[in-house]
């Protein structure tokens, strides 16, 4: 039985990790560095840091504290934001990510994730998708759920996942810091679309949440959150000990 895991995600701007609802009103929680050091020490499976403001702004990630943040983490680390070249790619990589997440740069050229794929492996490529309901379509947003692409979701992870992403995170911009729950229907459309690894992001608001999406869902592989872990509502160890008492499969 496979593993699933439970990734937190420390959504960072200036510098510090910040979180709102519905991708709006950010509010500042804490520095990264010091969070992704509690994180790894207290039951995180893996650690996702995203520079949310990286694309909109037009200009690369923090490497000095991505750098900082990599050295305090002794779990597998995603990192993403302003990923627009390979480049990005390697800057990022020589800071201590293990995987690289692209969105909008993925938006703007396609190409990328098959070059990046080719070069450092499909494992290090991470699709992330910001995903919204628009007249009932699932389709794709970029630069931080502000830009309405027009594209169909599932159509544009199907075609990331052809090229050579290794992974799927499945932003719900609808249940995002609403905590009513994963977006369940638009999960199971990812996961009858494709056949790697799928992330559900957004709408977790309590340990029944997890659970009901991995009993619901066996093929999603891992469930990303943020302020439940952040304001100490869930405790990832807490978590990890109910979801094994529903048969589900975590590393204690």
């Amino acid at each position: 039985m496979i593993t699933k895991r439970i990734i937190p995600c420390l959504d960072v701007k200036d510098g510090r990790v910040v979180k709102g609802i519905n991708f709006t009103g950010l509010k500042e929680i804490s520095s990264p560095v010091e969070l992704a050091k509690y994180y790894s020490e207290n039951g995180a499976d893996e650690l996702v840091f995203y520079d949310i403001t990286a694309s909109s702004d037009g200009r690369k990630i923090f490497t000095d504290i991505l750098c900082e943040t990599a050295k305090n983490v002794f779990i597998p680390l995603t990192v993403g934001g302003g990923i627009n070249s390979l480049d990005d790619f390697d800057r990022v990589l020589k800071c201590g990510a293990d995987k690289v997440s692209v969105n909008s740069g993925a938006l703007k050229n396609p190409d990328l994730i098959g070059s990046a794929a080719k070069l450092y492996g499909n494992q290090c490529v991470v699709l992330s998708v910001d995903i919204k309901r628009v007249n009932g379509v699932f389709t794709v947003f970029a630069k931080g759920g502000r830009e309405n692409t027009g594209l169909d979701a599932i159509e544009w992870i199907k075609r990331g996942v052809d090229d050579g992403a290794g992974e799927i995170v499945v932003n719900s911009i609808d249940t995002d810091g609403v905590k009513n729950g994963f977006d369940i229907p638009m999960l199971k459309a990812v996961c009858d679309a494709v056949n790697v690894p799928v992330i559900a992001s957004g709408g977790a608001g309590k340990v029944d949440d997890f659970i009901t999406l991995f009993k619901t869902l066996p093929k999603v592989d891992a469930g990303l959150a943020a302020s439940v872990f952040h304001f100490g509502e869930i405790k990832i160890k807490d978590l990890k000990i109910q979801m094994q008492e529903n048969g589900i499969c975590v590393r204690l």
